[in-house]
């Protein structure tokens, strides 16, 4: 799977899951502030992930610090190389 495939995956995944306006979802987008997302939110979005992709999210660090859709497609292309 190429990167523009993942990263389409989960502009799709997310904007189905959360009835998300496509426009809006830029790398820069702040998953609270622009995309509307909150606390509870980051619960689903993990399960979406790990259905979209196919692999667990544990409790990682690096999750906590996802900000952005940028930071979100960061944090999946390393698992997807990870586990491939």
């Amino acid at each position: 799977m190429t990167e523009a495939e993942v990263i389409e995956r989960i502009d799709s995944s997310l904007a189905e899951e959360f009835e998300l306006d496509r426009t809006d979802m830029t790398a820069e987008a702040n998953i609270y502030e622009d995309l509307g997302l909150d606390s509870l939110d980051t619960v689903d979005m993990v399960i979406v992930l790990e259905g979209a992709f196919d692999f667990k999210i544990r409790e990682e660090e690096a999750i906590r610090a996802i900000r952005t859709l940028g930071d979100i497609h960061r944090f999946v292309l390393g698992k997807v190389t990870e586990n491939s």
